[in-house]
């Protein structure tokens, strides 16, 4: 729990490894037969820690593979750290991956009220927000149809304008 008022976000000691497996066969054995050997983790952060407090921006710059987007994930919880923890105050909206969670066979106004749930909408907000997603997205009758039938372009729509009316 942050202690402190003018902190918003806390990384404490994050660390995330993926396990690299040099076969699919490797990796099904590894399902019943963990292996402790740590020569077949690939690491995409470590030992990261830092501090934001309310009102300052941050950016985050590097290489390809540097881990940017991982932490990225690990903030906006949509991926676990392997060894260390978060703690956020208020609710993050990540822009990351726009549309995750978005089912093709559900209509657009489905997946509208699905995300804004995910992302941590009352009913009441959602039913608040709905009509002003609708307007920003602009894609007409394809809100009540399955999405699985959008353009790409027509889904990015959707997505970003259930993003960014969840206040952050």
């Amino acid at each position: 729990m942050i202690d402190n008022e003018d902190i918003v976000l806390r990384v404490n000691n994050v660390t995330k490894w993926f396990n690299a497996y040099g076969s699919p066969g490797e990796r099904f054995v590894r399902l019943f037969l963990p292996n402790r050997d740590e020569s077949h983790r690939f690491y995409a952060l470590r030992n990261v820690s830092f501090e934001i407090k309310r009102g300052t921006a941050l950016g985050l710059l590097g290489r390809n593979g540097a881990g940017k987007s991982t932490l990225m994930q690990i903030i906006a919880n949509t991926l676990a750290p392997s060894v260390g923890c978060v703690e956020t105050v208020g609710r993050i909206s990540p822009l990351l991956e726009l549309g995750t969670g978005f089912n093709p066979e559900y209509t657009g106004i489905e997946n509208v009220r699905l995300n804004a749930a995910i992302l941590g909408l009352s009913k009441e907000e959602i039913a608040e927000k709905e009509r002003l997603i609708a307007e920003f997205a602009d894609i007409g009758e394809f809100l009540n149809r399955p999405i699985k039938t959008y353009s790409s372009g027509m889904f990015a729509r959707l997505a970003f304008a259930v993003a960014i009316h969840v206040e952050p």
